[in-house]
């Protein structure tokens, strides 16, 4: 028996090989630098990054904190690291010997021609390994570090899933804001125009203009009771979506909301593009997948090799049941086999060429996740770089425009133009109003994209959410 022992014990330690060839990690295919990015830019730190500090709204973060906590999307991804664990524990566990306790009694009749029948009884107690497979090639390690890798992988998608919760439930939250913006524009817009049209109705009953000044008046308040209806819908839908991102109702002691004038423009710096390997949850969860890739290869190589497996038992077997501790009642068994595949009709080749696809396919997928990111952070630098002048340039345009109208109705009222030209006026004034805003709407939307693209969303604090 403790040769036996000494045999396992030699086998085990022999079971260190592994076929898993090394990982080669490929380079970023992108520029080590993101384009119109300044100086200061290269000396950022992504970790820095933080959304409490990108968004310093505290009902904006109210309603963030909720969202962490009650959104369905986000509840789905913790469920599923929790699965892929459990399925990470199931394969690490088969790494090592399962013991069982076995206890049973069999009874068992017989017939021989000098006998007879006889009925015999045999109770048995023990501990037993069976069919334990030792890892002499690593396969089994190797699925334990794909199993591993998988895990890994799925919490950086959990990870990806806040992210994009955060942002999410930023854009909802400003899309509202700037409903409410637009719709209190319309509310604006209606009631200049209803007095236009009382004006148009006054000088028609004078007998200083005709009935078309009345109907263009008419038409244009029209226009503006079907802008407000619209405007009033899009408020509506904006909350909506936002209540399905938070996953419960809005509670009402939340902080008061800032102001749309008060939002400031958020300032964040690009760092290198190498950083965001290390801070993009999706290129690390391709890059956990790549490994899981890879070390299925070695598990697929192993499989072309011998498997010893093991079945031992040790305990005591006696036809009665006081007998059973005794000395003379010790039984032991042990069961060493080996098994070679020698035929399956190529289908372990296929299997090791289907493992060596699915890393190449990791290895593209992996690129493709850094190009991707390359590309979302230089949209959003690109925009941090235009928004701002583009906004300032369409203020001075509605400063222009409200001088124009003021200058126009004067007109107007004086009888030096018609009033095609005050109607010209107030639309181009609507017009480069409801300018602004969608431009306000695209600057923040930008910055909460840029915020995404270098991998923000996440912090310490927010440890309890992925628990």
């Amino acid at each position: 028996m403790r040769r036996h022992l000494f045999l396992l014990a030699l086998a085990l330690g022999l079971s260190a090989c592994s076929l898993t060839p090394p990982l080669v990690t490929p380079e970023a295919p992108v520029p080590t630098r993101y384009p119109l990015a300044s100086g200061a830019d290269t000396q950022a730190k992504i970790s820095d990054l933080d959304w409490r500090a990108m968004f310093p709204d505290p009902h904006l973060q109210g309603l963030i904190s909720l969202a962490l906590e009650n959104n369905r999307d986000l509840r789905l991804a913790a469920l599923n690291v929790q699965a892929v664990q459990a399925q990470y524990g199931i394969q690490r566990a088969m790494q090592l010997p399962a013991i069982d306790a076995t206890a049973g009694v069999t009874r068992q009749r017989g017939e021989s021609r000098s006998a007879g029948s006889s009925v015999s009884t045999q109770h048995n107690l023990g501990l037993g390994i069976s069919a334990f497979e030792l890892d002499l090639f690593g396969r089994a390690r190797a699925l334990s570090d794909a199993a591993f890798s998988r895990y890994l992988a799925s919490e950086q998608g959990q990870k990806t899933a806040q992210v994009a919760l955060i942002g999410a439930v930023a854009d909802a939250y400003h899309a509202g804001l700037f409903a409410q913006e637009q719709l209190r524009l319309a509310q604006q817009t209606l009631t200049d125009w209803r007095q236009s049209l009382e004006l148009a109705r006054s000088l028609k009953a004078a007998k200083q203009s005709s009935g078309l000044d009345v109907s263009q008046a008419e038409g244009q308040v029209a226009s503006a009771e079907a802008d407000l209806e619209a405007r009033t819908r899009a408020l509506e839908q904006t909350r909506n979506a936002l209540q399905l991102l938070l996953g419960t109702a809005i509670p009402d002691g939340l902080p008061t909301a800032l102001l749309l004038d008060d939002l400031p423009r958020p300032v964040l710096s690009a760092g290198l593009p190498s950083e965001l390997l290390t801070h993009r949850p999706d290129i690390l969860q391709a890059e956990h997948n790549l490994r899981a890739a890879n070390a299925d290869v070695g598990a697929a190589r192993a499989a072309f090799f011998p498997r010893l497996s093991l079945t031992g038992a040790l305990g005591y077997a006696s036809p009665e049941m006081g007998n059973l501790f005794n000395s003379g009642s010790r039984v032991w068994s042990f069961a060493p086999q080996l098994s070679l595949p020698i035929f399956n009709a190529g289908r372990l080749r296929s299997e090791l060429r289907l493992a060596e696809v699915r890393t190449s396919s990791a290895v593209a997928e992996y690129e493709r996740a850094i190009q991707i990111a390359f590309r979302e952070v230089a949209d959003g630098l690109a925009g941090r770089e235009t928004y701002g002048r583009q906004v300032d340039a369409q203020q001075r345009v509605v400063v222009s425009a409200t001088r124009r109208l003021a200058l126009s109705d004067l007109r107007y009222r004086a009888g030096v133009d018609g009033r095609l030209e005050l109607l010209d006026a107030q639309r181009q004034l609507y017009a480069a109003r409801q300018t602004l805003l969608d431009l306000r709407s695209a600057e923040m939307a930008n910055a909460v994209a840029l915020y995404k693209a270098l991998g923000g969303g996440h912090s310490q604090a927010d440890k309890r959410v992925t628990e």
